[in-house]
């Protein structure tokens, strides 16, 4: 078989798309919806405090606040715990983990990650504490467990806040658990490219009553419903149609996250002949959601580049993303963050450079995977002709 940057026929004739959400049937929210039509209630009505139910039971937490996004959520977990001074950080990350910290005046201290289960490495997290750092931020990282036993121990031990960015971590289980128990707070994504989705949004959890109090308030600019603001707070709430949409995706979770996690086998089992490719290392107590499915490719011995195989793979209809490319700490943003950590952020920056995301979401079949596997052997079979085709491509672009 010929890869089609090699004049072969593509593998799929219509592209592959990288994500799709995973939506429950439309008859299901159909009459709700039309009902929250007649009413005019389109914010702040009973789809919105059924689903922080439904999502605290979920969690097994005694409070899941609603928000507008998870970005939202930690932004207003940040401000709530008063984060200053010094804040250990992931740079394998979405800037959305990072972002917040500016916004409350705090300090980013970025930290390395473990280079197999691609989450903070716990002894990194020691080594960058010092006497100015209020809390840590640790990612479960594609919806892999982050060491959180490890992490709160660390925090207890120097009395700092734990704040989990959950974003990947609806259909996650710890010691068979759901996260959302651990650390001070969790805090949760449901857009598109989620297990639970509403639309935009997301879900701050905790067992914290004081806090679950603040976010409430915070969300809603800090009003405690005398039309004053207690302190400067935002608009953050989740409207009527996204607490509608997560209430039925709700109930989906188990299946999507069971059905994903096959897809993931069958992936696996689609490349592990191949050589130079490797895969996540998942917390051994704990079931990844497999928001995506990464890999990791050694360009000497798959016999080419990451990026050259994204080019071979988009001309056989397969879109990948390269997540997270360049990492935080290199973002022009961080650029005043960069200098403390020189030299410290050695597996992040490798990962970085090596790491590629498959599709994942309903529209995949298991012949896709198989397709998928074919297309990556006929492109590592023919490496050489195909990193020549790429590098040639390149140059004249250039």
């Amino acid at each position: 078989m010929k890869p089609a940057v090699l004049g072969g026929r593509p593998v799929f004739s219509h592209p592959v798309p990288f994500v799709r959400p995973a939506l429950p049937p439309y008859q299901s929210i159909s009459a709700p919806l039309a009902q929250t039509f007649r009413s005019g209630m389109l914010t702040k009505g009973p789809h919105l405090q059924e689903f922080e139910l439904e999502a605290a039971r979920y969690l097994g937490v005694k409070y899941a606040i609603g928000v507008s996004s998870c970005t939202m959520g930690l932004l207003l977990v940040y401000q709530a715990l008063a984060l200053k001074g010094e804040v250990v950080v992931p740079s394998f990350t979405f800037m959305a983990t990072v972002h917040p910290l500016l916004w409350m005046g705090a300090k980013p201290v970025f930290v390395d990650v473990d280079v197999e289960t691609w989450n903070l490495d716990p002894q990194e997290v020691r080594r960058a504490i010092t006497d100015k750092t209020s809390a840590i931020v640790a990612v479960h990282i594609f919806g892999n467990p982050a060491e959180i036993e490890e992490l709160e121990g660390i925090a207890r031990e120097h009395n700092l806040s734990l704040i989990f960015d959950s974003a990947h971590g609806f259909g996650s289980l710890y010691n068979g658990l759901p996260l959302g128990r651990y650390g001070n707070v969790e805090v949760f994504s449901t857009s598109p490219t989620k297990l639970v989705v509403t639309g935009e949004g997301g879900v701050v959890a905790t067992n914290d009553a004081d806090l679950a109090e603040c976010i409430r308030v915070a969300r809603e600019y800090g009003n405690r419903g005398q039309y004053t603001s207690a302190f400067p707070g935002l608009n953050g709430r989740m409207q009527e149609f996204s607490a509608l949409l997560g209430l039925e995706s709700l109930k989906l979770v188990e299946q999507v996250a069971t059905w994903r996690n096959r897809l993931v086998d069958l992936y696996q089992k689609a490349f592990e002949t191949l050589p130079g490719l490797t895969f996540q290392s998942t917390n051994p107590r704990g079931r990844s959601s497999y928001k995506d499915f990464t890999i990791l490719i050694d360009e000497v011995h798959f016999g080419m580049s990451r990026d050259c195989l994204v080019w071979a793979l988009r001309g056989d209809g397969i879109h990948t993303r390269n997540y997270y490319d360049p990492p935080v700490h290199l973002h022009e943003t961080y650029r005043a963050f960069r200098q403390p950590c020189n030299g410290r952020m050695t597996g992040t920056e490798e990962l970085s450079k090596r790491c590629l995301s498959f599709p994942m979401g309903p529209h995949l079949k298991d012949d896709d995977i198989v397709k998928i596997g074919l297309s990556i052997e006929s492109i590592h079979h023919r490496a050489k002709e195909v990193t020549d085709r790429f590098l040639r491509e390149c140059s004249t672009i250039e």
